[in-house]
């Protein structure tokens, strides 16, 4: 399949790898050029030089976005995707909100679809292509594209209609987030009492407390500085920020997210933005009384 990929970030430009991997004929373009001529130079794929010229060189198009103000410049402006003629679907599989994605079906060229389609999974699940697809549409509108998302993936779950994937991808990272910093509260909590570190990831990793993001992401909470970035407090605030604005438009509490939030938002300020979200365990270290 002709295949279109923006958004070369720590996701994207594994998830793009694996498209190529996998045998279809991939065109990428990405804001920062010299990502797309490294991804081209590695995997041999080809490169666009505009938005438009992406949608032109492909039957779909998928796009792996930081936010919503990204993906309407992408899509939206003078040379963007929806400039070009060429692809009639047009996949977001970043983290948006489900008023954008809903946006965007409504601005996008007459025949063409939009399907919302995040994941989740760390920088290394996008790797080994083991990410959780969660596709906002029916499975029969989903079996033309099962050889892209086979390719990326561990498993899709259709959700039926757009903007629902939106929704399960906030609701999923509202989850990890809350994990995040209840991890972080309750290992300050084993050290204010004497308890060495690793011993407390020990028990907590084989406990009925454990999750797979724990496990995964072990090594960061325990020497952030020695490792990659994959995930970063900006983001994180990103993406509570989202879930509590359509938590309030729902009419739903989410007391627990709020103070999720006004962590990461505390963290932000005091210079973590551009750390990992692990580094949420050094900043609740940091106001131990």
């Amino acid at each position: 399949m002709r295949v279109g990929f923006a958004g070369l970030g720590r996701m994207g430009a594994h998830m793009a790898s694996n498209l190529v991997a996998a045998g279809h004929d991939v065109t990428v373009w990405n804001r920062t050029p010299g990502k797309a001529r490294a991804l081209a130079d590695r995997t041999g794929c080809a490169v666009a030089d505009s938005p438009a010229a992406l949608t032109e060189a492909s039957e779909v198009v998928v796009t792996m976005l930081a936010d919503d103000l990204s993906s309407e410049a992408v899509h939206l402006s003078e040379d963007g995707l929806f400039a070009g003629g060429g692809a009639r679907v047009f996949v977001e599989m970043g983290t948006m909100s489900p008023d954008h994605i809903a946006a965007l079906a409504e601005a996008a060229p007459a025949g063409c679809t939009v399907i919302d389609a995040p994941v989740s999974g760390a920088t290394q699940a996008a790797e080994e292509a083991q990410l959780l697809i969660m596709a906002g549409c029916t499975e029969a509108e989903a079996v033309p594209l099962m050889p892209l998302f086979d390719a990326m993936g561990r498993a899709t779950i259709c959700l039926g209609a757009i903007g629902a994937g939106a929704v399960m991808k906030l609701v999923v990272n509202s989850l990890i987030h809350g994990i995040n910093q209840t991890l972080a509260e309750a290992m300050t909590l084993a050290e204010a009492a004497g308890i060495a570190s690793e011993a407390a990831f020990d028990v907590i990793e084989n406990s009925a407390a454990a999750a797979p993001m724990l496990k995964y992401r072990r090594p960061l909470y325990l020497d952030e500085a020695a490792h990659d970035v994959t995930f970063t407090v900006a983001l994180a605030r990103k993406d509570m920020q989202v879930t509590s604005a359509l938590a309030e438009r729902l009419g739903t509490a989410m007391p627990q997210g709020r103070v999720t939030l006004d962590r990461l938002l505390r963290a932000e300020a005091e210079g973590y933005g551009a750390r990992d979200m692990a580094s949420i365990l050094q900043f609740m270290r940091k106001d131990r009384t």
